[in-house]
């Protein structure tokens, strides 16, 4: 193995999440991509199986399952030296504070258990969830559309460019 750059890898985490964009379903879309020194190695967008009451809710789903991967990254022993923990950034205060909460409250009392698995991987220390303003949020456009500039900026963050014909300047849709 050839390994360029810092002595330990270090693998990044990134989520987020709409709040119920299906309308017909009343569904949520739950994003993630995790970086390795800078560039994008792992990355997903889809539907979220339970039906969130609030964007609180959809993005602490969103980063619960998220940080599931991050455990499987960590235990698959596919990247040897990983520095931990992984750092997982999420854009709402309420999820990140909930999952660093030792138990449940009264307002989320209908959240499914399965989710507060999060709380013990935060516990065991191999994940730290960090707040991120939604603009540096890499994860953003995995859930909504957002507007050209942030696009080409989120795509300079995972490590990838957009090519640009030289006659016109326009995007000719291919990402190396």
């Amino acid at each position: 193995m050839l390994i360029y750059g810092t002595k330990d890898l270090i693998l990044t985490g990134y989520t987020d999440s709409d709040f119920q964009t299906d309308k017909d379903a009343r569904k949520s879309t739950s994003g993630s991509v995790f970086t390795l020194n800078g560039g994008a190695v792992v990355w997903r967008s889809i539907k979220q199986s339970c039906i969130a009451d609030s964007t609180m809710e959809a993005e602490y789903v969103a980063a619960c399952e998220t940080a599931k991967e991050a455990v499987w990254c960590d235990n698959s022993g596919a990247v040897v030296n990983m520095h931990l923990p992984i750092t997982l950034y999420c854009d709402n205060s309420g999820a990140v504070a909930n999952s660093r909460e030792p138990r449940s409250h009264k307002r989320g009392k209908h959240t499914e258990c399965k989710y507060h698995l999060i709380r013990k991987i935060v516990h065991r220390g191999n994940v730290v969830v960090t707040q991120i303003s939604y603009e540096q949020n890499i994860a953003d456009h995995f859930t909504k559309v957002v507007m050209a500039k942030v696009f080409e900026s989120h795509l300079q963050s995972l490590g990838l460019r957009c090519l640009k014909t030289r006659t016109s300047g326009r995007l000719n849709g291919h990402i190396p």
